[in-house]
């Protein structure tokens, strides 16, 4: 049965406090200012985890780097961000709110400056992973500005426009990353953190009060329980970033992080659960529906950023876009998003969330399945469609978990609440993406042996398509030879492109059974629904 109690303002249970903390109805303009500069921090450090992929060729050529080094560019970004997050509850209570946002924001925007100025790989991603510790404290902020600053009425509307920068942030950084590398060069893809950090760190200033600052709260805090956090997701995600490249467990490297990952996640439980005060309450998880709604927070990170994987590498080897070409595509994922999360805000305080959630779910696993049946001319009118059903099912999805998460957290786990369901949904996203990565390469050479059976010099079909190639190259003016081997090499490339193509429908179709199985996960929950729109109490 599900629990009939809601959260007062002030935290307690039940009957409202005679004082409570926070108005009941009305927020002023300067508490929806810094809000809203919270939400553009999240936005903005989402974004930069994704941003480089569209440009990654053209920084690689500039900082002489391979496509493998390459890959600890967004991974040094990741590592850094993940370990920072659960450390934000603690660092918000040392500095203070305002403090803490504003510095470390203008520490992002340093950081992202020297991203563009870097002069060879590793500087890049020392930066890269400075831009990421800096950047990850905004994800978790926003949502703790919303959870503490708004009374439970107008929660939904602020857990709508933080869930918006979460889905669009994922689709919205290929094609912005995209468009200003090819008209202003790669750089400006860091250099344009400037115009939304100046706008957060004016806002903050503006809408929050100066706190004390407590620097006895570092010398009390548990510093092996941080010491292990950040050996343990930092070990975690190199392991899932960098396991396929590698051949995951044939690699002495891999298996090195992989047991480093294990001691530090363990030993990280052992000291937090032994600490009166740890420096974010892991037990929170004990907590049903918390843990209902962080498992699927990671399950929605696969689809979130795993189909925000799969479909540009698609559109540039097999439809061959260019970075402008495919944000054009993926744009159609962002756009509706816009329109359709008021309406979901306001559903989401009269319908049962598990209803809307397993609607979004629906549709969000559909939109994959849709994508699941891809042939080598698929491209920008056949995927939209497909987009656009994604776009309408993914608010649905990510206002009602933060509501799932949020429900019955007392005001004084908040921030740990906050950051561990973004930390969660980060890691689902590596775990996506690290899976569909190994998925694309055995399945690609699973097809290409499958084909390969059928395509032989024996069967007719072949022989009928070599001799038509051979006499076509034969007619440009190449020799018999030549033009015979080049009619070899065209039969064997779209042998390889056709089990590429089967290959990257295979990992649609992963992702739509995950989403899918989520739906059953779901019930498992009690019912919620957002009291008087807002986003904090079950019914």
């Amino acid at each position: 049965m599900a629990s009939t109690t809601i959260d007062t303002p002030a935290g307690g249970v039940g009957k409202p406090a005679p004082a409570p903390v926070m108005p009941a109805e009305k927020v002023s303009g300067r508490t929806w200012m810094a809000v809203a500069a919270g939400m553009l921090g999240a936005f903005m450090a989402v974004l930069d985890i994704q941003i480089t992929n569209s440009s990654l060729k053209d920084i690689l050529g500039t900082l002489s780097a391979t496509q493998e080094e390459g890959s600890w560019i967004a991974t040094a970004y990741l590592v850094a961000e993940i370990i920072v997050i659960p450390m934000t509850g603690l660092l918000t209570r040392v500095f203070g709110m305002r403090a803490y946002l504003m510095g470390t924001t203008s520490l992002f925007l340093v950081f992202s400056t020297l991203c563009g100025f870097a002069w060879n790989l590793p500087s890049m991603i020392v930066f890269r992973m400075l831009q990421g510790f800096t950047g990850g404290a905004l994800i978790p902020m926003a949502m703790t500005l919303v959870m503490t600053k708004l009374p439970p009425s107008k929660r939904a509307a602020g857990m709508a426009i933080f869930g918006l920068t979460a889905t669009l942030a994922p689709a919205m950084g290929p094609t912005f990353g995209g468009y200003l590398s090819e008209l202003y060069g790669w750089p400006s893809i860091f250099y344009i953190n400037w115009v939304p950090g100046v706008l957060l760190i004016g806002g903050i200033a503006l809408g929050l009060d100066k706190e004390k600052f407590q620097p006895n709260l570092l010398f009390n805090a548990d510093w092996l329980g941080i010491a292990f956090m950040a050996m343990g997701l930092g070990s975690l995600t190199i392991f899932l970033e960098e396991g396929n490249s590698k051949d995951w467990f044939d690699s002495s490297f891999i298996i090195t992080f992989a047991a480093m990952a294990i001691v530090g996640l363990l030993g990280w439980a052992v000291t937090g659960a032994m600490r009166k005060q740890p420096f974010v309450n892991l037990g929170l998880y004990g907590q049903r529906n918390f843990f209902a709604a962080t498992a699927l927070s990671m399950a929605m990170g696969m689809g979130l950023y795993g189909s925000s994987f799969l479909l540009p590498l698609y559109l540039g080897q097999i439809a061959g876009y260019s970075p402008m070409q495919i944000g054009e595509v993926i744009m159609w994922v962002g756009l509706p998003q816009l329109f359709i999360m008021p309406f979901v805000a306001k559903l989401s305080s009269k319908v049962d969330n598990r209803i809307l959630c397993s609607f979004g779910l629906l549709l969000f696993g559909g939109s994959c399945l849709m994508n699941a049946y891809m042939d080598a001319t698929t491209g920008y009118d056949q995927l939209l469609l497909s987009q656009v059903v994604r776009a309408l099912g993914q608010p649905f999805v990510m206002l009602t978990l933060s509501n799932f998460a949020m429900n019955g957290i007392s005001p004084k786990d908040m921030p740990s609440a906050s950051s561990l369901i973004n930390m969660t949904r980060n890691l689902g996203g590596s775990i996506g993406i690290a899976l569909l990565a190994t998925a694309l390469t055995s399945r690609e050479h699973f097809h290409s042996q499958r084909l390969g059976e059928s395509v032989t010099g024996f069967a007719a079909a072949t022989q009928e398509r070599l001799a038509a190639l051979t006499q076509s190259f034969m007619s440009k003016g190449f020799d018999a030879t030549s033009a015979s081997d080049m009619a070899l090499k065209a039969v064997d490339g779209i042998v390889r492109r056709e089990a590429y193509v089967m290959a990257y429908n295979d990992g649609f179709f992963l992702v739509a059974m995950v989403l899918f199985g989520c739906i059953g996960v779901l019930w498992f929950s009690d019912k919620v629904k957002a009291p008087s729109g807002g986003g904090g109490g079950a019914h």
